[in-house]
This record gives structure tokens, sequence and C-alpha cells, in this order.
């Protein structure tokens, strides 16, 4: 089983989409400073998440997430917009 993820920093408000096998671990994985991407941003909890069956289909989702942020859709799943 996959998620494709938001993550919302509580430093700075930014979010962050990706995928994992196990989102307890990825969590963890980021607020310790140990992606790039979200070091020195955390602390960051899970804001939406949706499971997939496999990979492909998880990632797929991702990208599909990361084309529309900061438009319409992506406030949409981010609860911002009813």
């Amino acid at each position: 089983m996959y998620s494709t993820y938001i993550l919302q920093s509580q430093k700075t408000g930014r979010y962050y989409v990706g995928v994992t096998s196990d989102m307890h671990k990825r969590l963890r994985y980021h607020n310790t400073g140990n992606n790039r991407s979200t070091r020195n941003k955390g602390p960051w909890v899970v804001i939406y998440s949706e499971a997939f069956a496999d990979k492909i289909d998880a990632w797929k989702r991702e990208r599909q997430i990361k084309s529309y942020k900061g438009g319409v859709a992506f406030k949409k799943l981010v609860g911002r917009i009813a």
C-alpha cells in the first residue's frame, strides 16, 4: 500500500507533496531534518493523504497534485476552499 500525501509546515505554512509506503516513518524523516527540501522548515503535519494499491498510481497522483499546486484544485484538497 502506498500513500500520496501533502504536508504543511507549522513554521512557514508551506506545503510539501510526496509518496511513501510508510507514512509514520516518512513524517519522522521530514521532521528530523533528513530531507533537504523540508529541512529547517518543520515541524510538518499531514494535512491530506490518499491510499493506492500500487506505486505507479501513487506517483501519478503526486504529479497531478503538483501540477495544480497553488491553484483552486490544490486549495480544495487542503481545505482552503469549500
